[in-house]
């Protein structure tokens, strides 16, 4: 892989705020899927998703999820694969933004699946969305208990993004089954970012 081109930032196109797509639709439509077609998605849609999961929404910084005492523990990632006017990679999202920052570049959806025990989900997606936590961020303020606010909002930020996958006409699924380290050495995280969810996005096979 080539990690040499670092801190390149691709601005997002905007999210739109609206569709004719009514949220009981994607409540009724969304299931899981687990089998992709080999077409890509555009960037269009990638920004719209991380929009879905933790974009801003108002002037004071709220976001499209709610998070305890708006600490906001969750970094999002998406590794890309088939993305139109992306090249293959890790990106970071940066929700202020609007946009993702590169972390390298390169194909990496056969380890991360390997790091997931192999599932086909991951490997065939079009891209998969990462969500990661900052604990501290929440645990500083709430001690302990501010572990389960973190994994409330981890649950709070995938179903978004997976009714606004339906409303897009794409498939998606939830991955839990994974090993942390090696899903965390395959992503080359920070130490204080631990992955918690994997979400494999693309067009229904």
């Amino acid at each position: 892989m080539n990690d040499r081109k670092k801190d390149v930032v691709i601005k997002l196109p905007d999210p739109r705020p609206e569709s004719g797509f009514s949220i009981e639709k994607a409540l009724r439509l969304r299931r899981s899927v687990r089998v992709f077609s080999p077409d890509p998605i555009e960037l269009s849609d990638v920004s719209q998703l991380l929009w879905a999961a933790q974009g801003i929404t108002a002037p004071g910084g709220e976001r499209t999820s709610p998070s305890a005492g708006a600490t906001y523990p969750l970094e999002m990632y998406v590794a890309a694969g088939r993305v139109n006017r992306l090249a293959a990679g890790l990106y970071r999202y940066r929700a202020p933004e609007n946009d993702i920052v590169r972390a390298f570049e390169g194909d990496i959806f056969q380890d991360l699946s390997t790091a997931a025990v192999g599932q086909g989900s991951v490997y065939m997606a079009a891209a998969v969305f990462v969500v990661t936590a900052v604990h501290e961020r929440t645990t500083l303020v709430y001690g302990r208990r501010g572990i389960r606010y973190v994994d409330n909002e981890v649950g709070h930020a995938a179903e978004n993004l997976f009714l606004q996958a339906v409303a897009l006409g794409l498939g998606s699924v939830a991955v839990g089954a994974f090993d942390d380290e090696a899903v965390s050495k395959v992503l080359r995280l920070p130490a204080a970012h631990r992955p918690m969810y994997l979400l494999p996005v693309g067009k229904p096979g």
